[in-house]
C-alpha cells in the first residue's frame, strides 16, 4: 500500500464523516423508511407502487455506495465497528434476490431505520450507554 493509496483512504474518511454527508445518509434513511411504511399499504401500493418501488431502490442504491465507500475508506479496519457490521447485513439482507418472495427477511429491510442509530454519534452514545 503506497502512502498515497493510505492519503486518499484517510481523505475519504474525513470527507464521509463530514456533517453534510451524514445528514444527507440519515434523510435518505428516514425517506426510506416512509417508502417501506408505504409498501406496506394496498391502496397507495395499486395508485404509485412502481415509483414506490423504484424510490426504495434509488435508497438501497445510495446505501451500498455509502458501505462500498466506506469499505475503502477503512479497509480491514470496516469491521471492527459493530454498526459497520450491522449495516452491512442490513443493506446485505435487502440485497438478497430472494428477499422479496420471503416475507421474514422482507421484515428485515425496516431495520434500516436503526441505521439512524448508527449515522448519529450522539444517538449511538446513548445507545452503547444503555446495552452496558
Amino acid at each position: 500500500m503506497s502512502a498515497t493509496d493510505i492519503g486518499f483512504r484517510a481523505h475519504l474518511a474525513l470527507w464521509l464523516d463530514r456533517p453534510i454527508i451524514r445528514n444527507t445518509i440519515i434523510g435518505v434513511i428516514v425517506f426510506n423508511a416512509v417508502i417501506l411504511g408505504m409498501e406496506t399499504s394496498p391502496s397507495i401500493m395499486a395508485a404509485a407502487g412502481p415509483l414506490i418501488l423504484a424510490l426504495d431502490q434509488a435508497c438501497l442504491a445510495i446505501f451500498v455506495v455509502e458501505l462500498l465507500l466506506k469499505l475503502v475508506a477503512l479497509g480491514p479496519r470496516f469491521f471492527r465497528s459493530g454498526w459497520n457490521i450491522f449495516d452491512f447485513v442490513i443493506v446485505g439482507i435487502a440485497l438478497v434476490p430472494g428477499a422479496q418472495g420471503l416475507s421474514v427477511l422482507r421484515a428485515l429491510r425496516i431495520l434500516r431505520v436503526l441505521r439512524v442509530v448508527s449515522a448519529v454519534p450522539s444517538l449511538r452514545r446513548v445507545v452503547e450507554g444503555l446495552l452496558t
